[in-house]
C-alpha cells in the first residue's frame, strides 16, 4: 500500500522485528512504583463531601452584650481529621447560636447555616474572622469585659470564632518581640507605682492632704491620677484608660505627657 508523504523528511530509522519484540516485552512488564513515594495521598483534607460523624467535640461560649436583653450562647463543633496519626488536625465543622431573644432568630439561623457551610467547604476558612469583625453597627458599638471595643454584635461573634480557632491551633497570635514585652512590662510597672503613690497621697491625713495641691497637675497629668481602690470593669487596666485604636482595648493612658497603651505597647510619641 502506497503512502503519500506531504512533509519534508528530516530523518528516518528502520524498525527491525527484534525492535518490535523488545517494545512489546517492555509494555507487558508492569512498572514498579518508587519505594520512596510519600503517603501524602492518605492525608484526609477538609472538604464538603465529608459526612458528619455521630459524635463531634466542641466548645460553647457566652456573649452578654448591652445591645440585647438576653445572652447569646455560641457552640462550635469540630471534626478531627487523620485521628491517631502525625497529620491529626482539628477543624471547625458547624456552629450553633442560641438565645431567648427571638427578634434575632431569622438572621441567627441564616448566619449559622452560612458559617457552617463555609466550615465544611474546606480550605482556608480563617478569612471569615476578618469579615465578621469588620461589621459595624450604625447605632454604635460597646465595650465588652476586658475593655475591648466591639463595633457590633456580629463582630463579637467573629471574635468568638477567632478565639476558638486559636484554641484548636488554626490561628496563631503574632509573636511579640522580647523588646516589646519588656517595654510593656516596664510601662505597666511605672504606671502602677505612680498610681499607688497618688493613692497614698489621697489617703493621707489632713496635713498630708494639704500637700496635694502642690503636685503639678497639667491637663495631661489629670488622666494619669486615679484611685486604685476603684474597681475597674476592664480587667487589669485602669478605669480611666481610653481605647487604643491599634488593639481596640481600653488601656491607653497618659505617661510622661504621651499616650501609651499598656496592652500592646503603642505610643503616640513613637
Amino acid at each position: 500500500m502506497a503512502v503519500k508523504i506531504d512533509k519534508k523528511i528530516k530523518g528516518y530509522s528502520v524498525i527491525t522485528p527484534d525492535d518490535k519484540a523488545r517494545e512489546a516485552a517492555a509494555k507487558a512488564v508492569p512498572v514498579a512504583a518508587p519505594q520512596d513515594e510519600s503517603p501524602a495521598d492518605n492525608i484526609v483534607h477538609m472538604h464538603e463531601r465529608i459526612e458528619r460523624p455521630e459524635v463531634l467535640i466542641g466548645s460553647t461560649y457566652k456573649i452578654k452584650s448591652p445591645l440585647v436583653e438576653h445572652a447569646f450562647y455560641v457552640t462550635i463543633n469540630d471534626i478531627v481529621l487523620n485521628q491517631g496519626t502525625e497529620h491529626e488536625l482539628r477543624r471547625p465543622f458547624e456552629i450553633f447560636i442560641n438565645s431567648k431573644s427571638m427578634e434575632h432568630f431569622q438572621w441567627i439561623v441564616a448566619l449559622t447555616r452560612i458559617m457552617s457551610a463555609v466550615f465544611r467547604k474546606g480550605g482556608d476558612v480563617t478569612f471569615i474572622v476578618d469579615e465578621m469583625k469588620a461589621v459595624f453597627d450604625p447605632k454604635g458599638g460597646y465595650f465588652k469585659a476586658g475593655g475591648v471595643y466591639m463595633p457590633s454584635l456580629v463582630a463579637e461573634l467573629g471574635s468568638i470564632v477567632e478565639d476558638h480557632m486559636k484554641a484548636i491551633g488554626l490561628l496563631h497570635d503574632p509573636e511579640m518581640s522580647a523588646h516589646q514585652r519588656a517595654l510593656i512590662a516596664e510601662k505597666r510597672k511605672q504606671f502602677e507605682e505612680r498610681s499607688k503613690k497618688n493613692s497614698d497621697v489621697t489617703a493621707a491625713p489632713a496635713q498630708g492632704a494639704a500637700l496635694a495641691p502642690s503636685l503639678p497637675q497639667s491637663e495631661g497629668e489629670e488622666l494619669v491620677i486615679l484611685d486604685s481602690a476603684e474597681s475597674a470593669d476592664n480587667g487589669s487596666f485602669p478605669p480611666s484608660a481610653s481605647m487604643c485604636h491599634k488593639c481596640s482595648t481600653k488601656a491607653l493612658v497618659i505617661m510622661d505627657g504621651c499616650q501609651t497603651c499598656l496592652n500592646c505597647g503603642y505610643s503616640k510619641c513613637g
